[in-house]
């Protein structure tokens, strides 16, 4: 957690935290203490089940507390991501190799990405501000 003199927290999910194979006691509580989540999207952002469980907890929050949910998209397209084409579908098409037991969880995460990707006030990073790869 970082602070600055506005008042503003911040909780940045990086190296600090230990990665496993649930999302940490930790994060978990960030996430649910924030009233504001911000979440980037990448062409590979799909690929981590990690960010996935992160983005159900999200949309969970915005349900549940009315927790306000800013989806960015960087160098994607958020029709892939609602939809869950290009590489979002080849993405999908290994979890549902590796998680063929876990459907439930893989259709959480559809779900997830779905709703997300319709939210209003999206922020389209290439589009705006010109950047590339």
């Amino acid at each position: 957690m970082f602070s600055n003199s506005a008042g503003i927290r911040t909780f940045r999910d990086d190296n600090e935290l230990p990665r496993g194979e649930e999302i940490s006691p930790q994060l978990l509580r960030a996430i649910e203490g924030s009233r504001i989540s911000v979440v980037v999207f990448s062409t590979n952002y799909v690929s981590s089940r990690w960010c996935l469980d992160e983005l159900v907890k999200i949309i969970e929050c915005r349900h549940k507390i009315h927790q306000v949910v800013i989806p960015v998209f960087y160098d994607t397209d958020p029709s892939d991501i609602r939809k869950q084409t290009g590489s979002y579908a080849k993405a999908f098409d290994e979890h549902e190799e590796h998680f063929k037991g876990e459907m439930e969880k893989v259709n959480r995460w559809r779900e997830a990405l779905t709703q997300a990707a319709n939210l209003s006030g999206r922020v389209d990073v290439a589009n705006i501000y010109g950047f590339s790869k």
